[in-house]
């Protein structure tokens, strides 16, 4: 695990630039706590929770234990016509800390898997309402809904989407950033409630009564941290709740503890229908997904139907032994450490911090929202990338794992960072900065 390997060849690497990668790779050989270590024994300090995943930070014992009793205790269990202890005691968890009246989890093995997931949820729920017309999706532009088909469909990401056929009756509403009106903003941004009435003059070209679903992830992530404008989501979720469409809030990212609550949608007082949620749900430490569902959803398609299976949809490894010990023991974590209530209290701490890279170079733009950040530049020499490529590489070289997403550095460190640690980020990332301009 800690040598470099021979041969880079047979990996094809998943949203990467395979060749350039593997002309100058960097590798990470072990973890522990808020650090990760190269094969050349170079520590880097983690400014991404991995990959917005490792919210307790790495190699916790309390979930490393779990999973290898889970290993040698009960190595694989299906869950058709089948159980077994610990995916009921983990949807118990996980119905804990949703919203009220959002009781009901079905479990998966990735942030995609539970969007599809939740759009097949939808279909199922209008079908059995006796509102089998509603078969249209709304997303929004700039959204990362997952790699699947119909993940990518609701998805607004163009280089996701282009390559590849993407479901019909889908449309899509604008996206939330403008920085000419909003940078540097801190937290929700004053300006931009008023994009979410364009989901009205969606509505009324498509037609109200065709449309199942409304998808959209409380603050946009992968695309390069959109926090939601002030009043947007509460207008998103008037409308649906005003026409019977389903809202779902895609909480991948801002799930367990990223806003300082469990969900995004407690930090801002907003139910939706159901909520899509992966990572932090096991640490990142075996893949598991999962969609939350209210309870009228659940009630509706299953205590509606016929005897016999009342949902055709699930994965072999829907709820496999390793992830619910895992998810289990990353839940009894999160609350014994008081994590989400840590994160809360260092929230003002880091927003003051992350601001400080104002007026470095290049920079056009900061933008926080919970224990989240981004960093935007200017495009450098019509090279769109060119300058967050640099900064990446070059935080990396210096001991500081950021997240690229063209020329925007993303930042979502694990919530047992201390202030001494996230001055040490933001002043690392600054030094990045300026290295490269």
């Amino acid at each position: 695990m800690t040598t470099m390997p021979n041969d880079l060849s047979a990996f094809w690497m998943p949203f990467t630039d395979n060749r350039g990668f593997k002309a100058e790779p960097r590798l990470l050989a072990r973890a522990a706590g808020m650090h990760y270590w190269t094969p050349d024994g170079r520590q880097l300090l983690d400014g991404t929770a991995g990959l917005w995943c490792v919210n307790a930070g790495h190699c916790r014992p309390q979930i490393v234990d779990a999973i290898a009793q889970a290993a040698g205790q009960l190595d694989f269990a299906p869950t058709f016509q089948l159980g077994h202890p610990d995916v009921f005691r983990l949807a118990s968890l996980v119905a804990d800390l949703t919203p009220e009246g959002i009781d009901h989890v079905f479990f998966v093995n990735s942030g995609s898997e539970a969007v599809d997931t939740a759009l097949k949820i939808a279909f199922a729920y209008h079908r059995a309402n006796g509102q089998g017309e509603r078969v249209k999706l709304i997303g929004r532009a700039r959204a990362y809904h997952g790699v699947n088909f119909g993940g990518i469909s609701v998805g607004g990401i163009g280089p996701n989407r282009k390559l590849y056929p993407v479901l019909a009756g889908v449309d899509h509403l604008p996206h939330t950033l403008n920085i000419a009106e909003q940078a540097f903003s801190r937290g929700q941004p004053a300006w931009g409630g008023h994009l979410a009435d364009e989901l009205e003059a969606i509505l009324q070209v498509q037609g109200p009564d065709t449309v199942a679903a409304v998808i959209v992830e409380p603050m946009a992530g992968s695309t390069g941290v959109l926090p939601p404008p002030v009043g947007y989501l509460e207008k998103l979720r008037a409308i649906t709740a005003k026409y019977g469409i389903l809202l779902i809030f895609d909480e991948v990212i801002t799930g367990f503890g990223r806003l300082g609550t469990p969900f995004a949608a407690q930090a801002l007082g907003i139910t939706p229908d159901m909520i899509t949620m992966a990572k932090g749900l096991t640490n990142g430490a075996v893949p598991m997904g999962a969609v939350a569902s209210a309870n009228f959803i659940h009630d509706t398609i299953v205590n509606g139907a016929a005897p016999g299976i009342e949902f055709f949809h699930g994965y072999t490894y829907s709820g496999h032994p390793l992830a619910a010990a895992a998810g289990v023991a990353t839940l009894g974590l999160y609350r014994e450490e008081k994590l989400f209530e840590r994160a809360a209290g260092l929230i003002p701490y880091w927003q003051e911090a992350v601001h400080r890279l104002d007026g470095f170079p290049g920079v056009i733009d900061v933008r926080n929202f919970g224990f989240i950040a981004a960093v935007e530049f200017a495009l450098r020499d019509g090279a769109p990338g060119a300058r967050g490529k640099a900064v990446f590489h070059r935080s990396f070289d210096d001991g500081l794992l950021t997240r690229m997403s063209g020329d925007i550095i993303a930042l979502s460190p694990p919530l047992i960072a201390s202030e001494a640690q996230i001055d040490e980020i933001v002043d690392r990332l600054g030094a990045a900065i300026t290295a490269t301009a």
